[in-house]
């Protein structure tokens, strides 16, 4: 049964109403992360969801690379591709197949680091996910105001306004969230088709005037050994130039947050036993999506050779034929680089439908990215009981991350190149997490040669985050501040929501539902006597309850029951119970397993007067030691201070005394 909640409370405001209805809970919401059980889509759609933040990247990402690493561009870009294709697809593939459920690899770490330590470390990944997601946002509303203003047919007042621009872009964004955003994969499927087609058009073309003008290959290599000197020093600068290309591998993490929406179809016997075989051999359950993880990883696969080779063709062709100084600050192609190649060799008009068909999908992948987020906050914090109820809401959630947005584009200065270290980083940071996940998974499952491999990609993704954050530390300061902001909330809701009932549900099994029914009927009273477990002798019960009825004043007539709370994971909030009822040495016990003892007693016993009508009444024991110290216990430990905390969980929960479980305590 759904646990009961407390009445009595005033009706909302208008503004109230406003926040709380109009669009759905933010858990459920459409976009990279959300969970759609009645429509789901073919692989291919849903790798076009996740591409309007993956290869709207190639907007931005050869201005950058070409700022960034110079003349070794292209030579580190094929080192980033040889780590798309051996490093990071291999590691989300098998993400794929562990956090089937859109959770990521995140949610790999929560199960294999339980308690406090996997709890914080999820707080810390929230942090720099939210520094990924919401420089996308700010990052490609600027580029995308950088294309508005460097067209040739922009009019003249746009000149100066990249601020204004990417401020309004972020607005319109948001405006359109609280009017209440709807999955739009065919708008997606539209604008990554569109897009693509044109930067390949746009690459051929490039690729035809190298072809046609071969100097300028031997004037680049020239340019290259002149200032570098001999190759090895070349490639040893393209492997310290490499960290700084990292945005190329922004859209794995979306991806497999995507998964929810991929049809789950039928498999060939080859592929599930493929599957199988990767899973170590083990029985696959019922429930294992097959079709959905085969899916997954053609997305993967797909969208990673397609950037792969848009990486390499569009690094070269812009190292090849734009200028060095056009790159920088204030230059025609700083930041867009492939529509300065676009307006160059196919003339303006095409340039502006590439101008435009660029604003649009880095508009669009800023509504995939607080798609995400209104997604990836909810499936953690609330369920650890670190939000605060709004934080499971659409439009609340929305006005803060705009506000975040908003004060990042000034800060930046709507400048692309600048916010770019912070993109990197909290990329980065996700994927190294995502290679250590993977790593920590296949030494549990002791495939030793997996867990070697994965290891090696773990220390590459190590070692180009740590440069990339010693080169360009912005995006661990503002990581840190979202992580700050994130444990501090995170604090003070879980203590400001201590006395809440945390029970999702609770359930009792057939011998519980009998026990308090026969008590109930029989004599009109429900007595539990609560008992912290131990060794389960006969002598501990008889003796319990025989200091309960002389303390407590019980009559020796009116029977009791036991109510046993067995510890769990007391870093978890929200629990679903399930009460089972056994008979010990002659005394009937209800026994449940919870990491907090006061909060499910609480829940169990307004469990037991809605199911028999009965108001029960609990008896506890004074629990030794200093108030403080139990308290502190019981936020960290799920116990200390049991009765009183019990009672005060059931005065919150219950505004009707004479419904309300009474407390004992002798």
């Amino acid at each position: 049964m759904d646990v009961p909640r407390p009445d009595g409370d005033k009706p909302p405001g208008a503004f109230a109403r406003w926040v709380q209805g109009g669009t759905e809970q933010s858990g459920a919401h459409p976009g990279p992360g959300a969970t759609l059980r009645e429509k789901t889509h073919s692989w291919w759609r849903v790798m076009c969801l996740t591409g309007v933040d993956y290869f709207s990247t190639l907007g931005y990402q050869p201005a950058i690379a070409a700022l960034a690493a110079g003349l070794v561009s292209p030579l580190a870009t094929l080192l980033l591709v040889a780590i798309t294709l051996f490093g990071a697809l291999p590691v989300y593939r098998r993400v794929a197949r562990e956090s089937y459920r859109g959770e990521g690899s995140i949610a790999m770490l929560e199960r294999l680091l339980p308690w406090w330590g996997g709890k914080l470390l999820v707080l810390v990944l929230l942090g720099f996910a939210a520094t990924d997601f919401m420089i996308t946002i700010t990052l490609s509303a600027a580029d995308a105001a950088a294309h508005a203003i460097e067209n040739p047919f922009a009019p003249s007042w746009f000149e100066g306004q990249n601020v204004v621009i990417t401020l309004v872009l972020v607005g319109v964004l948001a405006a359109v969230f609280l009017k209440g955003f709807r999955e739009a994969i065919g708008i997606a499927v539209a604008l990554v088709g569109v897009y693509l087609a044109l930067n390949v058009v746009v690459v051929l073309v490039s690729i035809l005037h190298v072809f046609e003008n071969p100097v300028v290959i031997g004037d680049w290599w020239g340019a290259l050994t002149r200032q570098n000197g001999d190759p090895l020093m070349i490639v040893a600068i393209a492997l310290i130039a490499f960290p700084k290309l990292a945005l190329g591998l922004s859209g794995f993490e979306t991806g497999v947050a995507v998964m929810p929406q991929i049809t789950n179809t039928k498999v060939s016997a080859r592929a599930a036993s493929a599957l199988t075989a990767a899973k170590g051999g083990m029985p696959l359950p019922p429930s294992y999506p097959l079709g959905r993880i085969r899916g997954a990883q053609r997305l993967l696969t797909t969208a990673a050779i397609i950037m792969s080779c848009f990486l390499i063709t569009s690094s070269l062709t812009t190292t090849l034929l734009i200028p060095q100084e056009a790159f920088q600050a204030g230059g025609p192609a700083n930041g867009r680089a492939l529509a300065y190649l676009a307006h160059l060799f196919l003339g303006d008009w095409f340039g502006t439908a590439y101008d435009i068909s660029t604003i649009l999908i880095l508009w669009f992948a800023g509504a995939s990215a607080l798609a995400g987020l209104l997604n990836l906050v909810p499936r953690y914090l609330p369920r650890y009981g670190m939000a605060p109820h709004w934080a499971a809401l659409v439009r609340p959630l929305v006005i803060v991350f705009g506000v975040i947005a908003v004060i990042i584009t000034l800060v930046f200065d709507a400048n692309v190149d600048a916010q770019a270290g912070a993109y990197a980083t909290g990329v980065l940071v996700l994927i190294t997490s995502a290679s250590f996940a993977v790593t920590l998974s296949c030494l549990r499952k002791k495939q030793r040669k997996r867990a070697v491999g994965f290891g090696v990609i773990t220390v590459v993704f190590i070692y180009t985050t740590v440069a990339n954050v010693i080169e360009r530390p912005d995006g661990v300061r503002i990581a840190a501040l979202f992580i700050l902001g994130i444990v501090v909330v995170s604090i003070v809701s879980r203590i400001s929501r201590s006395f809440q009932l945390r029970a999702v549900s609770v359930t009792l099994d057939a011998p519980a539902l009998d026990f308090v029914t026969a008590d109930s009927e029989e004599y009109d009273s429900i007595r539990i006597i609560a008992n912290e477990p131990g060794r389960g002798a006969a002598i501990d019960y008889k003796q319990k309850v025989h200091d309960e009825r002389r303390d407590s004043g019980i009559p020796q007539r009116s029977p009791v029951m036991l109510l046993e709370v067995h510890p769990s994971d007391s870093s978890d909030f929200e629990e679903e119970l399930v009460v089972r009822g056994v008979t010990r040495h002659g005394y009937r016990v209800l026994q449940v397993t919870s990491g907090n003892v006061p909060n499910t007693i609480a829940a169990i016993l307004l469990a037991i007067r809605d199911e028999t009508g009965t108001v029960p009444s609990i008896y506890f024991e004074w629990t030794e030691g200093s108030p403080m110290s139990n308290m502190i216990r019981y936020l960290v430990t799920g116990v200390g201070e049991v009765a009183p905390v019990t009672r005060e969980v059931l005065r919150r929960a219950e505004v009707d005394r004479k419904r309300r479980p009474e407390v004992h305590v002798s």
